[in-house]
């Protein structure tokens, strides 16, 4: 059996093989990523932040969307930049920095920052994105997840028929959209700060969708309260936000909480890495029941 030391020791052998460095070069491993191994890489030049990892179809994520993202999230400002990258490989630069809390983005200025990045993602990512690129729908990740979670006779199997249907009417709601290039993952731990400016990470599930999925995934992963909401959205859209809009943004901010949820359900039964996925289940099931009620 493939155990975790296994994978990451064979991880750091492929990483140090890598053609770009130059001189010594260390290797060790970065806290954080939950689908994939990061690498800390030093050589003789500088420092950069490897990302191993394949195409993860149970979860939509494709390596070549990754990394036209991450190439157009570059050239637009908003993430470091892309040095190196094969299948399954991705190098980065490093920052010297540190990774934000709910607690942190709860702070206005580090919420205007936040924000900030978000709107460029979505407003500059288009002048900037080479060759095909994904879609992000997160009913239709829903539904998929539902069917996963199924078919991997998942200890979440009775409670899918009833978030199945909240999900169809959160649908509803939400209605037709706007279409922008969307990060749609915008945990707490995607932002980092260096001190001076912030920057905006990962881009595994980067795709065309709904501004309001961003939104309200920000506002739910840092724990907004409601004055900030009306703040966010008032920021964002340039006007301050009618019944309509809140309807619809208080839906997708429990679509985004419920996908957090199905994601880590789909990690309970299909990830390898050793992570408290139960946990992390039990945490958005709560986040996403706020969220709902909300929308009654």
């Amino acid at each position: 059996m493939t155990t975790q030391t296994d994978r990451l020791t064979r991880s750091i052998a492929r990483v140090l093989a890598l053609p770009i460095w130059q001189g010594p070069v260390t290797a060790v491993p970065l806290g954080g990523g939950i689908t994939n191994f990061n690498l800390l890489v030093t050589d003789a030049r500088r420092r950069a932040v490897v990302r191993i990892g394949d195409d993860i179809p149970v979860h939509q994520i494709m390596r070549f969307n990754e990394l036209a993202a991450s190439q157009a999230a570059q050239a637009a400002g908003i993430s470091p930049a892309v040095l190196f990258h094969e299948p399954g490989a991705l190098v980065i630069d490093f920052v010297e920095g540190r990774t934000l809390t709910a607690a942190d983005l709860r702070q206005p200025d580090l919420l205007e920052q936040a924000l900030s990045l978000v709107q460029r993602a979505h407003r500059h990512l288009p002048r900037h994105l080479r060759g095909p690129a994904l879609t992000f729908w997160v009913f239709q990740v829903l539904r998929d997840y539902a069917a996963t979670l199924t078919e991997g006779g998942s200890r979440h199997i009775p409670a899918l028929p009833d978030l199945l249907a909240e999900a169809e009417v959160l649908e509803r709601i939400v209605g037709r959209i706007d279409m922008v290039p969307g990060h749609n993952d915008l945990l707490p731990g995607n932002f980092l700060h260096d001190g001076t400016r912030m920057w905006l990470i990962d881009w595994d599930y980067a795709g065309w969708g709904s501004p309001l999925f961003d939104l309200g995934g920000l506002s739910a992963n840092s724990g907004l309260d409601p004055a900030q909401e009306d703040w966010l959205l008032a920021r964002y859209f340039g006007q301050a936000p009618d019944a309509d809009l809140w309807r619809r943004y208080r839906a997708m901010k429990a679509a985004a909480a419920l996908r957090e949820a199905m994601w880590s359900m789909v990690q309970e039964i299909r990830s390898e890495l050793d992570f408290d996925y139960a946990a992390c289940t039990a945490e958005y099931l709560e986040t996403f029941r706020t969220a709902l009620a909300a929308t009654r």
